[in-house]
């Protein structure tokens, strides 16, 4: 399956529609992986270090972590593509296992996802990107359902 496809099966899958609220993709998201799901802003993440935002993974609970910025859409940014790699099911199983040798005090599964991240050009990060960007898409047409935008400038 390519890219696209994948992409718009994840889209379909979350039967959402076309518009939605972040409320109901949260709802969502909660009940695909029958999870909670956390969302803190870090003030110390520095996006130059070239992560906006990491996906832990706990017992119980998704919790993503993400820089901070003055941008609410860049900030939803960094979470959508964290969601996107739920949805999408990347690092399920051993898929990204790795050695507790150099990051003894970091869990497993932790590890594995931040090493994978190192390539920003392979699938994964391009499918989680794709789909961040239509479930953005989704949510500003939610956006401007709700305020009559295209009656007033349609």
């Amino acid at each position: 399956m390519n890219i696209e496809q994948a992409v718009s099966a994840a889209v379909a899958g979350l039967q959402l529609g076309s518009t939605f609220t972040l409320d109901d993709l949260l709802t969502a998201v909660r009940a695909r992986r029958n999870r909670r799901l956390r969302i803190v802003e870090l003030a110390d993440l520095d996006t130059s270090d070239g992560i906006c935002a990491v996906w832990l993974v706990t017992d119980t609970d998704d919790i993503v972590l993400h820089a901070r910025s003055d941008s609410a859409l860049h900030r939803q940014q960094f979470v959508l593509h964290e969601f996107a790699h739920m949805i999408l099911g990347h690092c399920e199983g051993q898929d990204c296992a790795a050695e507790d040798v150099l990051l003894p005090n970091i869990p497993p599964y932790t590890r594995g996802r931040l090493l994978k991240r190192q390539d920003i050009d392979c699938e994964t990060e391009i499918a989680a990107e794709s789909l961040a960007d239509r479930l953005a898409a989704g949510i500003r047409g939610s956006v401007f359902a709700e305020t009559r935008y295209s009656e007033v400038f349609g």
